[in-house]
Protein backbone atom coordinates (compact mmCIF):
# COMPACT_ATOMS: atom_id res chain seq x y z
CA UNK A 1 0.00 0.00 0.00
CA UNK A 2 1.49 3.38 -0.73
CA UNK A 3 0.37 5.90 1.61
CA UNK A 4 2.05 8.95 2.39
CA UNK A 5 4.65 9.39 5.22
CA UNK A 6 3.78 9.71 8.67
CA UNK A 7 4.99 13.07 9.60
CA UNK A 8 2.79 14.32 12.48
CA UNK A 9 2.09 11.97 15.43
CA UNK A 10 0.05 12.80 19.04
CA UNK A 11 0.44 10.93 22.09
CA UNK A 12 -2.61 11.28 24.13
CA UNK A 13 -3.28 11.04 28.25
CA UNK A 14 -5.90 11.84 30.55
CA UNK A 15 -8.92 11.95 28.15
CA UNK A 16 -10.28 10.06 31.07
CA UNK A 17 -9.10 12.36 34.11
CA UNK A 18 -9.00 9.28 36.48
CA UNK A 19 -6.70 7.06 34.28
CA UNK A 20 -3.12 7.94 35.14
CA UNK A 21 -0.96 5.70 33.14
CA UNK A 22 -1.10 7.92 30.04
CA UNK A 23 -0.98 10.99 32.06
CA UNK A 24 2.14 10.07 33.85
CA UNK A 25 3.62 9.56 30.49
CA UNK A 26 2.54 12.44 29.05
CA UNK A 27 3.75 14.87 31.33
CA UNK A 28 6.96 12.86 31.42
CA UNK A 29 7.51 13.33 27.26
CA UNK A 30 6.57 17.06 27.81
CA UNK A 31 9.32 17.29 29.86
CA UNK A 32 11.72 15.23 28.26
CA UNK A 33 10.50 14.22 25.19
CA UNK A 34 13.61 13.04 23.44
CA UNK A 35 12.61 9.43 23.84
CA UNK A 36 10.26 10.19 21.63
CA UNK A 37 11.03 12.63 19.00
CA UNK A 38 12.12 10.65 15.32
CA UNK A 39 13.93 12.11 12.60
CA UNK A 40 11.10 14.02 10.26
CA UNK A 41 7.95 13.48 12.61
CA UNK A 42 6.56 15.82 14.79
CA UNK A 43 5.40 13.95 17.85
CA UNK A 44 3.69 15.72 20.39
CA UNK A 45 2.46 14.70 23.99
CA UNK A 46 -0.94 15.66 24.97
CA UNK A 47 -2.97 16.30 28.22
CA UNK A 48 -6.60 15.87 26.72
CA UNK A 49 -8.66 16.76 29.68
CA UNK A 50 -6.84 18.66 32.62
CA UNK A 51 -9.13 19.52 34.69
CA UNK A 52 -10.78 16.30 35.10
CA UNK A 53 -6.84 15.15 35.77
CA UNK A 54 -6.87 17.73 38.06
CA UNK A 55 -9.52 16.39 39.90
CA UNK A 56 -8.49 13.01 39.56
CA UNK A 57 -12.18 12.14 38.03
CA UNK A 58 -13.38 10.63 34.94
CA UNK A 59 -14.85 13.91 33.49
CA UNK A 60 -15.97 17.14 34.42
CA UNK A 61 -19.38 17.53 32.15
CA UNK A 62 -19.42 14.88 30.16
CA UNK A 63 -17.46 11.83 28.92
CA UNK A 64 -14.42 13.45 26.47
CA UNK A 65 -14.03 10.57 24.60
CA UNK A 66 -17.89 10.22 23.67
CA UNK A 67 -18.48 14.20 21.83
CA UNK A 68 -16.15 14.46 18.74
CA UNK A 69 -18.89 13.77 16.65
CA UNK A 70 -20.29 16.93 13.83
CA UNK A 71 -23.17 18.00 16.53
CA UNK A 72 -20.75 18.67 19.20
CA UNK A 73 -17.90 19.83 17.04
CA UNK A 74 -19.94 22.47 15.22
CA UNK A 75 -21.33 23.61 18.55
CA UNK A 76 -22.04 27.46 18.99
CA UNK A 77 -19.54 28.34 22.07
CA UNK A 78 -22.03 29.45 25.00
CA UNK A 79 -21.00 30.27 28.04
CA UNK A 80 -22.92 27.27 29.60
CA UNK A 81 -22.06 24.27 26.96
CA UNK A 82 -20.03 21.41 28.79
CA UNK A 83 -16.41 21.88 29.48
CA UNK A 84 -15.81 18.25 27.38
CA UNK A 85 -17.38 19.81 24.67
CA UNK A 86 -15.24 22.63 24.17
CA UNK A 87 -12.37 20.55 24.92
CA UNK A 88 -12.98 18.49 21.97
CA UNK A 89 -13.36 21.57 19.69
CA UNK A 90 -10.27 22.86 21.05
CA UNK A 91 -8.51 19.82 20.29
CA UNK A 92 -10.19 19.22 16.88
CA UNK A 93 -8.27 22.39 15.63
CA UNK A 94 -5.50 21.89 17.09
CA UNK A 95 -5.38 18.05 15.75
CA UNK A 96 -7.76 18.39 13.09
CA UNK A 97 -9.84 19.35 11.58
CA UNK A 98 -11.84 15.88 11.82
CA UNK A 99 -11.56 13.85 8.10
CA UNK A 100 -9.84 16.43 7.17
CA UNK A 101 -6.16 16.40 4.99
CA UNK A 102 -4.38 18.65 7.68
CA UNK A 103 -5.24 15.90 10.24
CA UNK A 104 -2.51 14.54 12.29
CA UNK A 105 -1.55 11.60 10.61
CA UNK A 106 -1.37 9.61 13.89
CA UNK A 107 -3.03 9.69 17.15
CA UNK A 108 -1.85 7.30 19.80
CA UNK A 109 -5.03 7.59 23.02
CA UNK A 110 -3.70 6.33 26.37
CA UNK A 111 -5.97 4.19 28.53
CA UNK A 112 -6.41 2.54 31.62
CA UNK A 113 -8.59 -0.36 32.00
CA UNK A 114 -9.58 -2.95 35.56
CA UNK A 115 -10.64 -5.41 32.95
CA UNK A 116 -7.52 -8.19 32.84
CA UNK A 117 -7.00 -7.50 29.16
CA UNK A 118 -3.58 -6.53 29.46
CA UNK A 119 -2.18 -4.05 27.12
CA UNK A 120 -4.26 -4.25 24.32
CA UNK A 121 -4.62 -2.02 20.85
CA UNK A 122 -7.94 -0.93 19.60
CA UNK A 123 -8.72 -0.89 15.98
CA UNK A 124 -11.64 0.95 14.58
CA UNK A 125 -11.29 0.34 11.13
CA UNK A 126 -10.61 -2.94 9.71
CA UNK A 127 -9.35 -1.27 6.14
CA UNK A 128 -6.64 0.88 7.53
CA UNK A 129 -3.82 -0.83 6.21
CA UNK A 130 -0.81 0.86 7.74
CA UNK A 131 -2.54 1.18 11.13
CA UNK A 132 -2.76 -3.05 10.64
CA UNK A 133 0.81 -3.22 9.55
CA UNK A 134 1.44 -1.10 12.63
CA UNK A 135 -0.27 -3.59 14.80
CA UNK A 136 1.66 -6.40 13.41
CA UNK A 137 5.07 -4.49 14.21
CA UNK A 138 3.92 -3.69 17.60
CA UNK A 139 2.91 -7.20 18.29
CA UNK A 140 6.04 -8.87 17.00
CA UNK A 141 7.94 -6.23 19.23
CA UNK A 142 6.31 -7.53 22.20
CA UNK A 143 6.21 -10.89 21.78
CA UNK A 144 5.88 -12.99 23.82
CA UNK A 145 4.12 -10.93 25.45
CA UNK A 146 0.69 -10.80 24.23
CA UNK A 147 -1.26 -7.52 22.81
CA UNK A 148 -4.19 -8.19 21.91
CA UNK A 149 -5.79 -6.44 19.14
CA UNK A 150 -9.91 -5.25 19.67
CA UNK A 151 -12.03 -4.26 16.29
CA UNK A 152 -14.46 -2.18 17.17
CA UNK A 153 -15.94 -1.75 13.59
CA UNK A 154 -19.61 -1.04 13.04
CA UNK A 155 -20.54 -0.27 9.41
CA UNK A 156 -22.93 2.33 10.63
CA UNK A 157 -21.02 3.86 13.44
CA UNK A 158 -19.15 6.93 13.86
CA UNK A 159 -16.51 7.12 16.43
CA UNK A 160 -16.59 10.12 18.65
CA UNK A 161 -13.35 9.30 20.32
CA UNK A 162 -10.64 11.38 20.69
CA UNK A 163 -8.60 9.95 18.72
CA UNK A 164 -10.88 9.41 15.52
CA UNK A 165 -9.66 12.79 14.87
CA UNK A 166 -6.72 11.26 13.45
CA UNK A 167 -6.36 10.06 10.23
CA UNK A 168 -5.23 6.23 11.86
CA UNK A 169 -6.39 6.80 15.50
CA UNK A 170 -4.92 4.06 17.77
CA UNK A 171 -6.35 3.54 21.44
CA UNK A 172 -4.10 1.48 24.01
CA UNK A 173 -5.69 0.02 26.74
CA UNK A 174 -3.55 -1.16 30.22
CA UNK A 175 -3.97 -3.04 33.01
Amino acid sequence: VDNPPVRRVAIFGGTHGNELSGVFLVKHWQENGAEIQRTGMEVKPFLTNPRAVKKCTRYIDCDLNRVFDPDNLGRTVVEDIPYEVRRAQEINHIFGPKGSDDAYDLIFDLHNTTSNMGGTLILENSRDDFTIQMFHYIKNALAPERCPVLLIEHPSLKYATTRSVAKHPVGKYEK
